[in-house]
């Protein structure tokens, strides 16, 4: 019985479709890049610029909130076209650019604006991705396939902190340190877009339509015979509902880099030691985000989706009360890698199937502008709160906000057990 379920299990993997795989490797090499500057950013920020945790906040916001402005400009733009590959590539060209315009930058203003440029080609090739990734998948594996994708996703965020880690630990800490991390993630970030250019077929063919030959083939023929996205299809109640409790749940959501220099704070972890923390993380939403996608099927994603909140506000609290113990900075660190596995791809699902397929790329685009615009007023916020009543009040105060918000939203999302134990 073992060896049967083992198998099953083996042929489930086998049946991950070649776009979704595809677009996991884009996602490995440009988080490879991605994260090994965020890994080092709240260091480089405050400890070698000199800011403020305020001014920290501000740059944490751009980081988080900038890709709102584009999101579903990307998404509307991909679904209108049809052409979803070319508006990926775009947001990811634009990405990769900003990794080496960070090199001669070293004030907060240019920094800020190569990290904004970062953030806006990120909104450009979300929703489009996610959308390529529900046209090739069954419903019955949509949540399954969504994981798989954030775990080669997650594995890049995995590689790059230890990259950079590996970097400071070789190099004097200072600028030329520094430097060399940055140098890194634009060779990965230019290895992303040619993976997407060469690799990703150009149009991912629906999952109905793989057992079709008669099914168009190429973009001329999709674009007469597919519908159009139009914009009411946003305004469905469901959609409307969960973007609300999104968005609530988004501005109680505090920046990882806060997290890590609360812990660093504590004496902990050092200077050199600080990229690990983000590896930590990672490691956590590697092992998770298929085992945590799977269960979102079988189970129902929006109760895995708020579920994952209750991992957050847990660690909001051990942050808080903490006092530098190892298996305390272990432990908050797994709270986050189970909350982003229970709650990134989960939340693109859920969405995905709340609009017509037309309009499918508009309507993830949506979901994640809400909770990027969120996460900006959320870093600005706590940056001032931490100013104010210090780090350790502030994510007190935050961790009771979240438990209160979250009955909220699943009000919003009216959680109950869907036929077929999906939703």
């Amino acid at each position: 019985m073992k060896q049967g379920e083992q198998q099953g299990r083996r042929s489930r993997l086998r049946g991950v479709p070649r776009t979704v795989l595809a677009l996991g490797m884009v996602s490995f090499f440009t988080d490879v890049s991605s994260e090994s500057v965020v890994a080092v950013l709240p260091l480089y920020v405050t400890a070698v610029l000199g800011m403020s945790p305020l001014a920290y906040g501000f740059l944490d916001g751009v980081y988080q909130g900038v890709s709102a402005v584009v999101r579903v400009l990307g998404g509307w733009w991909a679904d209108r076209t049809h052409r979803s590959k070319e508006v990926a590539l775009l947001g990811y060209g634009v990405s990769a650019l900003s990794r080496f315009l960070l090199l001669p930058a070293t004030g907060f203003a240019a920094i800020t604006g190569t990290v904004a440029l970062d953030r806006l080609g990120k909104g450009l090739r979300t929703g489009p991705r996610d959308s390529m990734i529900a046209a090739s998948s069954q419903e019955r594996d949509l949540g399954r396939n969504f994981g798989v994708h954030r775990t080669l996703d997650t594995a890049g965020a995995l590689v790059g902190p230890l990259a950079a880690f590996g970097i400071l630990s070789a190099i004097p800490l200072g600028l030329g340190g520094f430097h060399s991390v940055f140098v890194l993630s634009a060779a990965a970030a230019v290895v992303g877009v040619a993976v997407l250019l060469l690799v990703v077929p150009g149009r991912a063919r629906t999952a109905a339509a793989t057992s079709d030959e008669s099914a168009p083939s190429t973009v001329e023929a999709v674009r007469r015979t597919a519908p159009r996205m139009r914009w009411r299809d946003l305004t469905d109640r469901r959609l409307r509902r969960l973007l609300l409790a999104a968005g609530v749940l988004g501005l109680l959501t505090v920046g990882d880099g806060f997290l890590y220099l609360v812990l660093a704070s504590s004496g902990t972890v050092g200077a050199r030691w600080f990229p690990l923390l983000m590896v930590g993380t990672n490691a956590a939403y590697l092992a998770l985000a298929v085992p945590f996608g799977r269960l979102a099927d079988r189970v129902g994603r929006p109760r895995v989706f708020l579920g994952g909140h209750l991992f957050l506000v847990a660690a909001y609290v051990v942050t808080a009360l903490q006092h530098g113990a190892a298996w305390e900075v272990a432990g908050v660190l797994l709270l986050l890698g189970a909350f982003y596995a229970a709650t990134d791809g989960v939340l693109a699902a859920i969405a995905s199937r709340l609009v017509p397929e037309a309009s499918r790329a508009s309507g993830i685009a949506a979901a994640q502008t809400v909770v990027a615009l969120a996460r900006f007023g959320s870093s600005v916020g706590f940056g001032l709160l931490w100013t104010l009543t210090g780090r350790s009040t502030a994510m007190v105060v935050v961790a009771v906000a979240l438990a209160v918000a979250i009955p909220f939203a699943a009000g919003l999302l009216q959680l109950r057990r869907p036929a077929g134990a999906r939703s």
